[in-house]
């Protein structure tokens, strides 16, 4: 499977060429979960994306598969019931891009949480989610608590409930679902912005006009069904189509921010409400620990939100209520992103009842748009996508679908044999990149990163040793790699969503970015015109990722 930003031009005729009974506006994490199901179910699809893949929302979350605990407050038992099998099967599906994560719920005196409704939260959530054995709660008395987390506030400890979260990386995870669809013969495209809908002479949906926003071409594509999968562009489409009434969105705002583990040297991941009520995680990754998140209601620029001094202190404040002894400040942040959700609003609903459900809107022309849900249900949401379609092709032209298979198709990288078998099969791909020169570290973070892809890695790393460029052999083979499988276009798209290190390894991007630049401008043959102003995209995106605005 070839998924290279050089074949751009080759991919757009196939779109042209061939009869699509599908296509998807947005290459989020829900657009990549349709384009998966449809493919696999014998439609034919093709995916158009205006920014990068999983630019918006599904790079910018709290990067955790959840099981839903937080819907136990609100009653919602059918949602934790079904986000808890989701999780699971997300997790068997690509365990190279999420792992279980023990979570710390402290509670204190006077506090949200207390020792029995925690005791029977925790307990009917793992009934209800179906968790499994080795995974199910326990309690922990205060001492056991700060013995697994010496920086929590000792004061008015109660104890502490213990259970199972799964932390994934968004993008990551969307870029494999999405490589898995390409693979199974979906068409897709990144920097591909629908500048309008096409009707029918009966005013029915029937194609998109495109703009390629890197050559400022235009597109017309054709297809029996348009599915509008645009996260928080949703309701601009809807608006387009002229269907935008009734429940409409609205967008709230999240910030994270990350600290380098010799500033904050958390070992546990603690999930705790902060001084106003509002719940706060903080989790250690490979050697970082980031706090997030913040919830506020967001009318800025969709495309481009910002993590505000506001937001910045908020959680500086709400770490040294949790964490006392540790005295964090402004310039210990070592990088932030920020991110939006779409939450679905019904008119004449009172804020407080915004849902974070996920809907299906079918309008008049046929244009189906789902907004709303969380990372942790897009192949449920996807699945109801695709039945609505193949619902509506059985009844419009007597075609008939097999039902949704996505619960048992590992996604890109995840042809490790399961969970289980995970652990071996990176042993063994570790030993054969030490075996190439390798270091420990460095092919146990291309395993973790690429799964039963790093063999692929592994051929381009080969190839990078032997040249005598600035660039380092692990940075060369990973950014080649993503050119020719992950359709990188931009500098951005590979530092960024690709290896997540504008967020977790911010002095790797800055140490690489100009020999990365250089080697694209080589590959894709960029004027200096077109290298400069990709360079100072970059570098702007830097300067956001460590200063609040």
């Amino acid at each position: 499977m070839i998924f290279s930003s050089k074949k751009r031009a080759e991919t757009y005729q196939k779109m042209k060429e061939k009869p699509l009974d599908l296509i998807v506006i947005g290459g989020g994490i829900t657009g990549s979960g349709i384009a998966l199901d449809a493919v696999s179910r014998g439609l034919n699809v093709a995916v158009v994306e205006m920014q990068d893949y999983a630019a918006g929302t599904s790079s910018r979350s709290t990067k955790l598969v959840h099981g839903g605990l937080r819907y136990l407050k609100q009653f919602e038992v059918k949602m934790v019931a079904e986000v808890g099998r989701e999780r699971a099967i997300v997790f068997e599906n690509g365990p190279h891009v999420t792992t279980p994560e023990w979570m710390m719920l402290p509670f204190y005196k006077g506090g949200t949480f207390g020792p029995f409704s925690t005791n029977i939260g925790l307990l009917v959530y793992d009934r209800l989610a179906g968790v499994k054995k080795s995974e199910r709660r326990s309690m922990l008395k205060p001492q056991e608590a700060l013995r697994r987390e010496p920086l929590l506030k000792h004061n008015g400890l109660k104890g502490a409930g213990y259970y199972v979260e799964y932390r994934t990386d968004d993008a990551r995870l969307t870029m494999e679902v999405m490589k898995k669809a390409v693979e199974k013969g979906a068409l897709s495209l990144n920097y591909a912005k629908v500048s309008d809908l096409l009707y029918d002479e009966n005013g029915a949906v029937n194609g998109v006009a495109v703009e390629d926003q890197l050559t400022n071409e235009q597109h017309e594509l054709k297809a029996k069904y348009i599915v509008n999968a645009a996260g928080p562009w949703v309701d601009d489409l809807r608006e387009n189509d002229n269907s935008k009434k009734g429940k409409t969105l609205k967008l709230t705002k999240g910030v994270h921010l990350v600290f380098d583990q010799s500033k904050f040297p958390l070992e546990q991941a603690i999930y705790f409400d902060a001084p106003d009520g509002r719940m706060i995680f903080a989790i250690p990754r490979n050697g970082k620990a980031y706090v997030g998140t913040t919830d506020t209601v967001y009318e800025g620029d969709i495309s481009h939100p910002v993590t505000t001094v506001s937001d910045r202190d908020y959680l500086i404040d709400a770490i040294n209520f949790m964490f006392p002894d540790q005295q964090i400040t402004a310039e210990d942040v070592e990088s932030n992103w920020a991110g939006l959700r779409p939450l679905i609003y019904e008119e004449g609903k009172d804020p407080s009842e915004i849902s974070r459900k996920d809907e299906i809107f079918v309008s008049k022309s046929g244009l189906i748009s789902i907004a709303g849900g969380k990372l942790t249900g897009y192949r449920k949401m996807a699945e109801n996508t695709v039945d609505v379609v193949c619902n509506k092709m059985a009844s419009d032209e007597g075609i008939l679908f097999s039902h949704s298979e996505t619960k048992n198709i590992p996604i890109s990288g995840g042809d490790v044999g399961g969970s289980k078998q995970f652990e071996i099969y990176k042993l063994e791909q570790i030993e054969k990149g030490t075996a190439l020169g390798l270091t420990e570290a460095d092919a146990k973070f291309l395993v973790e990163q690429y799964g039963s892809n790093t063999p692929l890695v592994f051929d381009y790393y080969k190839q990078a040793i032997g040249k005598n460029r600035v660039l380092s052999p692990v940075t060369e083979a990973m950014l080649q790699y993503s050119i020719d499988y992950e359709a990188v276009c931009k500098p951005v798209d590979f530092f960024i969503r690709r290896t997540g290190g504008l967020f977790f390894h911010i002095h790797w991007v800055e140490a690489e970015k100009d020999a990365v630049i250089d080697e694209m401008q080589r590959i894709f043959q960029w004027s200096d015109q077109v290298k400069d102003g990709y360079k100072q995209q970059l570098e702007q995106l830097i300067y956001e990722a460590k200063h609040a605005q």
